[in-house]
């Protein structure tokens, strides 16, 4: 395991694996919250986690999010750089109600997870020339999964 500073709030517990194969932390929300059909809100969930050098904290949505609440991670994947863990930097949740009815949060409710996640920068060239002589194409084009692509 790497060693990874993580700052609570008052009262916010520390995030555990649920699991000893448990790839991410469950995150739970900072305060109550109602939000509205169709409404996107910030959530806090009163962490700031520095990740190490050469890692980044992958913000995704718990598996029940979509079934149980009517929710989903507005942003899809949230991205947390190791730079961003200031005093400001707290971790927050966009989450977009997509249900047409009024949806209720919880404090301490585990709405996602924070995986540890080890990345490498890239160095990019830039060419002017083509970088294979042949297109793949691409949308289900691999092994013709029979996928249709609808032109508008």
């Amino acid at each position: 395991m790497i060693k990874t500073k993580i700052k609570c709030n008052d009262g916010v517990a520390l995030p555990e694996y649920a699991t000893p194969l448990s790839a991410g932390v469950d995150l739970s929300v900072n305060t109550d919250m109602i939000i509205n059909s169709y409404q996107i809100v910030k959530v806090p969930t009163g962490i700031v986690i520095e990740a190490p050098p050469g890692y980044f904290i992958q913000i995704v949505a718990r598996s029940s999010l979509c079934i149980k609440k009517g929710l989903m991670l507005a942003n899809s994947v949230g991205i947390i750089d190791g730079d961003y863990c200031g005093p400001d930097d707290e971790i927050s949740l966009l989450l977009y109600n997509f249900t047409p009815n009024v949806v209720a949060i919880n404090k301490g409710e585990r709405l996602a997870q924070a995986i540890l996640i080890r990345y490498e920068q890239a160095l990019w060239i830039e060419t002017k020339k083509p970088i294979k002589n042949e297109s793949r194409g691409g949308f289900g084009s691999t092994l013709g999964m029979g996928l249709e692509i609808v032109r508008y």
